[in-house]
């Protein structure tokens, strides 16, 4: 039967209808929000040769590339050649993720400035947030599912190390174990976090970097970020690497990580690092999920609920 034929399909798109209102009111709410603070918004490659190399992230292959997990690598090629407030909302692809929270095509805004660090990154998220929720539900609280919550006063700031101790028992920035580490922070962690206000997790152990700073006053700390919202994890940020031959050696060592795993290993990117080593100015960047926030606002339970098609 031709689906648009189909009766059971019609009523399930009707019923969506308001869920997709609040979503494309809350996309016109961060085109503003970037937009009156002098971001350009950029287009940047889908379909990648060198997708950016991360432990416990799968690129989905698109023949003889792969259909890119996000749009970074690009973005700070532009910051390199003198670019300083950018921002980008688009589809992004990870393999194998699905469920409530997760689904293999998905929303991602990415948003980078000069001369600015994950602090300053931060300050531009709970601005970006606010206005958000205005313009979206009105006032200043998200309908969450889990319960209302208030984004116009303080958000709490927890480091990993406090976190970690007080909830599973252990620091993993004194002694940092990959596999009990992500096990740890989804079944103890991020359960114990605040659900009646925006909370972020933050100061991430050096060996979960990725592409972020070390903090230069104790590095065993990477100068990264993540924000949780209603339970559920929401955005990442970094004060970002601009040493080329640091980033480069990571790469390397996650692509020995991820060979030892048996997954596949990405090539590394040449173009991205030629960038770096011309000099890529100082900056912050953060990336958001889209669909989750909408999702949020929206007071729903998945992300079925604010995509028009699965």
């Amino acid at each position: 039967m031709d689906p648009a034929s189909d009766p059971g399909e019609r009523e399930a798109l009707a019923a969506k209808r308001p869920a997709l209102e609040c979503r494309a009111r809350l996309l016109a709410s961060i085109r503003s929000f970037f937009t009156a603070r002098g971001f350009l918004e950029i287009e940047t490659p889908v379909r990648v040769a060198t997708p950016a190399l991360e432990l416990h992230i799968d690129a989905e292959p698109s023949g003889s590339a792969w259909l890119r997990t996000s749009p970074e690598l690009h973005m700070k090629r532009l910051l390199a050649a003198g670019y300083t407030r950018l921002f980008q909302m688009g589809p992004c692809f990870r393999m194998g993720e699905c469920g409530r929270l997760h689904h293999p095509e998905y929303t991602m805004l990415e948003w980078y400035r000069t001369g600015t660090d994950s602090r300053g990154i931060l300050e531009d998220t709970q601005a970006l947030l606010r206005q958000a929720v205005r313009d979206t539900v009105g006032g200043d609280v998200i309908p969450a599912r889990t319960g209302p919550v208030a984004v116009g006063g303080e958000w709490p700031v927890i480091t990993v190390s406090d976190a970690f101790t007080r909830f599973a028992g252990w620091d993993p920035v004194a002694a940092y174990e990959a596999d009990r580490f992500e096990l740890d922070l989804m079944r103890k962690v991020e359960p114990a976090l605040p659900l009646d206000r925006p909370c972020v997790l933050a100061g991430y152990p050096a060996a979960a970097a990725a592409l972020s700073r070390l903090d230069p006053a104790d590095p065993r700390v990477a100068e990264r970020w993540e924000l949780y919202v209603g339970g559920v994890e929401l955005a990442n940020a970094y004060t970002e690497l601009t040493d080329a031959t640091e980033q480069e050696n990571r790469f390397r060592e996650c692509a020995e990580a991820r060979r030892q795993l048996g997954k596949p290993v990405y090539p590394v990117d040449p173009d991205f690092l030629s960038a770096l080593k011309s000099g890529m100015p100082a900056c912050g960047g953060a990336a958001l999920g889209v669909d989750r926030l909408a999702m949020l606002l929206a007071g729903a339970d998945s992300l079925d609920a604010v995509m028009a098609f699965r």
